[in-house]
């Protein structure tokens, strides 16, 4: 029995150019937006008695400040904090442990915090 041509899986894939391959290898992933109740008043923090144009400034995020609130102002568990945030547990703790990380690295190495919106 012979089967129909629309059936046949003989479709070619689609050959790409070297820059469209290149455009798509380079190309980052879009980058999620996490819920955000938080608007911080200051948004830089510094070593007393030092001028800030001799400080290394650490740039904290939004959404790093809003994990590090929420964590321990807020004093959720890290499953409440990532239903808050509307993210995985998983993304949530790599989103605080990386705000510990920059904070620890200012406070011990007196640099500057900066919470910036990105």
């Amino acid at each position: 029995m012979m089967t129909p041509a629309r059936f046949k899986s003989a479709r070619r894939a689609k050959t790409r150019t070297p820059t469209e391959l290149l455009t798509l290898c380079t190309m980052p992933r879009p980058k999620l937006y996490r819920k955000i109740n938080f608007n911080p008043n200051v948004v830089y923090f510094k070593p007393q008695g030092v001028p800030l144009r001799f400080l290394e400034v650490v740039n904290l995020t939004l959404e790093e400040a809003e994990a590090l609130r929420l964590k321990n102002i807020e004093d959720l568990n890290q499953e409440e904090c990532a239903k808050k945030m509307k993210t995985s547990q998983s993304t949530f703790q790599r989103i605080l442990s990386s705000a510990y990380k920059k904070a620890s690295d200012a406070l011990i190495n007196g640099k500057a915090i900066k919470i910036t919106k990105n």
